[in-house]
């Protein structure tokens, strides 16, 4: 099937997720939706973070998508089941990857998360860490500054690596902790800071490599996968800043994007 994956996202962050999507799936379309104008989510009402999560499904189940990844944390915490329910293509979030893949990793069981507050609030990673292995010791943290700064550009230096220790000096005085969830997909753009400021023995796991696999996973158990010669095509949509969304796409796949849509969404009512 050559219909396109589609990825949604409050902003720039699930574009780590798209990058892995296309390493790992390079004959797949892909169309990417990120909310940038209304980023961060993180600090929104669950209804609020609904009500634009679902404005976003609607505008890519336009696209005649055959997948749909909900590359957000906090949308996925709040939505995954619900649209699961309602549409009828497969639908990924990046929760259970990401926890899954922590769970393969720990030694000693002792596992944080890193997540915006709406995420870390729905208790949603503790509850699936629990689930799989209830000996688990998890730790959560709440890190509202690093989504604004990750979408205002500030990606390295000085500036970076202060708000990073600033956010996390709760977590570097845990010394049992060898396995850290970036709990939020814009996190592993910054990763090569958190992992200069946190202990060298902590794990960093990033739910996007995760996630991609589980997606080629439901595409070939599904027969969906593409398998013919067309060469991919991928479009990208942002609801805010054109030249900023440029700007991150281009450190993640160090690479200039040929072109950013504008995309406006149509707002939707919730039964």
């Amino acid at each position: 099937m050559k219909e396109p994956i589609g990825v949604i996202d409050s902003g720039v962050g699930g574009l780590t997720v798209a990058y892995e999507l296309i390493r790992q799936l390079p004959k797949e379309n892909i169309v990417y939706l990120g909310d940038t104008l209304r980023c961060p989510y993180g600090p929104r009402s669950q209804q609020e973070v609904q009500q634009f999560t679902w404005e976003m499904v609607h505008f890519l189940l336009n696209k005649n998508i055959k997948m749909l990844i909900i590359a957000c944390n906090t949308a996925t915490a709040f939505t995954l089941e619900q649209i699961q329910k309602a549409v009828s293509i497969p639908v990924l979030g990046v929760i259970q990857p990401g926890a899954r893949a922590a769970i393969n990793v720990t030694k000693n069981n002792h596992v944080a998360i890193i997540a915006t507050e709406g995420t870390i609030t729905s208790n949603a990673y503790p509850h699936v860490l629990k689930n799989i292995n209830p000996e688990l010791q998890v730790y959560s943290l709440a890190c509202p500054l690093l989504v604004p700064m990750v979408e205002q550009g500030i990606l390295n230096g000085q500036e970076a690596e202060y708000i990073v220790i600033k956010s996390l000096a709760e977590l570097r005085k845990n010394n049992l902790i060898d396995t850290l969830i970036l709990g939020c997909t814009h996190y592993p753009i910054i990763q090569h800071v958190i992992k200069k400021v946190m202990d060298e023995r902590v794990s960093i796991i990033s739910s996007g490599e995760e996630t991609a696999r589980e997606a080629s996973a439901i595409l070939d158990y599904s027969r969906m996968r593409y398998t013919g010669s067309k060469l991919p095509t991928h479009q990208f949509f942002t609801t805010g800043d054109l030249s900023q969304f440029k700007n991150v796409y281009s450190k993640i796949f160090n690479s200039e994007i040929n072109e950013v849509q504008p995309a406006l969404m149509r707002q939707i009512v919730l039964n």
